[in-house]
């Protein structure tokens, strides 16, 4: 795999010219500026929905790796697409060279494909660049004009990506430069436990067993991964009930807040 400006599968939408590797969204799809009114459901149900960021709008999900999107907020993305939100997922590598010996090069894209199923996520949402693993400092740049693209055509409301405290130098690069790109909306950094020296549980999210079962079932799609110890269902289940029983509720995932939006 080169090093430079990366492939893409799975677009979003039909690249445009002059962002290379990159699936713009189409002209008319962009969202107004914040603070126009929207239409929002009656009922009830509608009083909850806005007492939950991203409920019923768009909400992007940034993994620099596939599988890290899940891990870090697989549970969430599953409770959103339930409650109305559109979830569109970019992962920026399929890791080829952490691949274990005898599976194929492009095993992680489909694997990405079908986790992000399990999870209600339709196939135009979800983005695969194929920036090298462990070489995202040196296309620091690459992937912030791809970011501000992204701003420019969709508007998400809510953005979840890696915590500033992610040791992994693929992961620092995608939070601090998803911190450039979406500064004027709704950011959360999601947990990745190995990875965190340090981390704020300052939001969580409260899940209900289907949802959580739906984390595991996505994570199980992940054949080539499933050797690490962090992908153990039980584990996964267990991360989710200890977060929820710090919140008096029975699961959760947990976030900490860069900036909110409402």
């Amino acid at each position: 795999m080169g090093h430079g400006r990366p492939k893409t599968t799975a677009p979003l939408a039909a690249p445009s010219s002059g962002r290379a590797g990159f699936a713009r969204a189409p002209v008319g799809n962009r969202r107004p500026e914040p603070g126009l009114s929207h239409s929002q459901p009656s009922g009830s149900h509608r009083d909850r929905k806005r007492r939950v960021i991203g409920a019923g709008k768009r909400v992007l999900v940034l993994a620099p790796h596939t599988d890290d999107g899940e891990f870090g907020a697989g549970g969430t993305m599953a409770r959103l697409v339930d409650e109305g939100a559109e979830v569109r997922y970019v992962a920026f590598s399929i890791a080829t060279r952490s691949l274990p010996d005898g599976f194929p090069p492009d095993t992680l894209a489909k694997e990405v494909k079908e986790a992000t199923a399990e999870l209600g996520i339709a196939p135009e949402n979800l983005t695969v660049h194929d920036f090298d693993v462990r070489t995202f400092p040196q296309h620091r740049q690459d992937i912030l004009e791809l970011l501000v693209a992204l701003w420019e055509d969709w508007r998400p409301d809510a953005v979840f990506q890696p915590s500033l405290h992610d040791i992994h130098q693929d992961h620092q690069v995608i939070a601090a430069e998803g911190l450039r790109a979406f500064k004027r909306t709704t950011i959360l950094g999601y947990e990745i436990p190995w990875n965190n020296f340090d981390f704020a549980y300052q939001a969580y999210f409260a899940l209900e067993r289907a949802h959580v079962e739906r984390k595991v079932a996505a994570l199980e799609k992940y054949a080539s991964q499933q050797h690490r110890r962090y992908c153990d269902p039980e584990y996964v289940r267990n991360v989710a009930r200890t977060h929820g029983i710090n919140v008096n509720r029975e699961y959760a995932e947990v976030f900490q807040v860069y900036r909110v939006v409402v």
